[in-house]
């Protein structure tokens, strides 16, 4: 279809969006939009909600439409002007533009408080065991545990923790297991069982401080990580399922609500490709997953995107969590007690 063209000469755009912010305009590793609910130190704050009738919403509502009907190019330029990132399908440049044009125009009217978010994202992407065809009987094992500790400050990767976990059900890899994850037997048959594994995440994290000097949220790609593989590991190692995992930010769903594309789109390799990034490492591998799924999330963080946890696991099942809910982090992590 023949993209619809503005009749208004360009300058208007020029006029709407604003110049480069000045360099105190946005702190240091702060560029991402925050909203009112506050979250510091796991203590949730909510403050009262935006005033819609203000002036400022209609000029936003105005230049969006500017933005709606700019080409690629044109886009792409003006994202360069503010030395913004180019790189995307058309409909993420749009995004990107609208999200910093609003930043700019709320912070103009009441500047954001730059302490309103999750201190770290703990990306977790688990591999398990499992065979061609997945039969629906087949139990799951997880036998890799990652976490990509992600600094929503400087938006940098700034620690992985990587174990892999010896399976009890299934203790011998499928060789169609092997191939996919590369993870081989000799690595699982060296492996500590899921508990140790477990007991070590926790002391890692412990010693990074989450969750009692820093703020955190646990980010996973899909539901399944938390709501399947680890549910089903905890009842196979006789343990209640951990607390700190209970809620969680799941990216896809995020994803899709924020650049407004089908859920069928927000695979890992899509997202990364929509957003003009290549896969890079192993796929399948847990940490190289991991990284990536953290390379999409800062991209996000960048593009106006406020992830906030979207899901939680409620008496074994899984929960959808309201957008309007306070932002509210993880708890310190603590090794789940043992069943009865």
């Amino acid at each position: 279809m023949e993209e619809h063209k503005e009749n208004r000469p360009r300058a208007a755009l020029n006029e709407a969006l604003p110049p480069p912010p000045p360099a105190a305009a946005c702190l240091p590793g702060k560029q991402h939009c925050r909203n009112n609910d506050q979250e510091a130190n796991g203590k949730s704050l909510t403050s009262s909600s935006s005033d819609f009738s203000d002036p400022v919403y209609k000029e936003i509502a105005i230049t969006n439409g500017y933005i709606n009907r700019m080409t690629r190019d044109e886009l792409r330029s003006k994202l360069a002007e503010f030395k913004l990132e180019t790189r995307g399908v058309k409909d993420v440049l749009k995004k990107r533009l609208k999200n910093y044009y609003k930043k700019q125009k709320l912070m103009q009217k009441e500047p954001t408080d730059g302490d309103s978010y999750y201190d770290y994202i703990c990306v977790v992407d688990f591999e398990a065991t499992c065979e061609e065809g997945n039969p629906p009987e087949f139990i799951h094992e997880i036998i890799e545990f990652p976490v990509v500790l992600l600094n929503t400050h400087t938006l940098e990767i700034e620690d992985t923790f990587q174990q892999y976990v010896k399976p009890e059900i299934n203790p011998k890899l499928s060789a169609f297991c092997i191939s996919l994850t590369g993870i081989t037997q000799d690595i699982v048959d060296k492996a500590d069982t899921f508990p140790q594994v477990l007991q070590n995440v926790i002391e890692w994290m412990r010693q990074r401080e989450l969750g009692t000097k820093y703020s955190y949220s646990m980010l996973t790609d899909g539901s399944w990580d938390m709501s399947k593989f680890l549910n089903i590991q905890c009842r196979i190692s006789r343990i209640k399922y951990p607390t700190f995992a209970k809620r969680w930010i799941n990216i896809r769903k995020s994803y899709g609500n924020f650049y407004k594309v089908p859920r069928n789109q927000t695979k890992l390799t899509i997202m990364l490709e929509k957003l003009g990034m290549n896969y890079d490492g192993r796929p399948h591998s847990g940490l190289d997953d991991s990284k990536n799924i953290a390379r999409i999330a800062v991209r996000m963080l960048q593009d106006g995107c406020e992830l906030r946890v979207n899901e939680r696991m409620h008496a074994g099942q899984l929960v959808t969590v309201s957008s309007s809910a306070p932002l509210e982090g993880a708890p310190a992590p603590q090794m789940p007690r043992y069943r009865n």
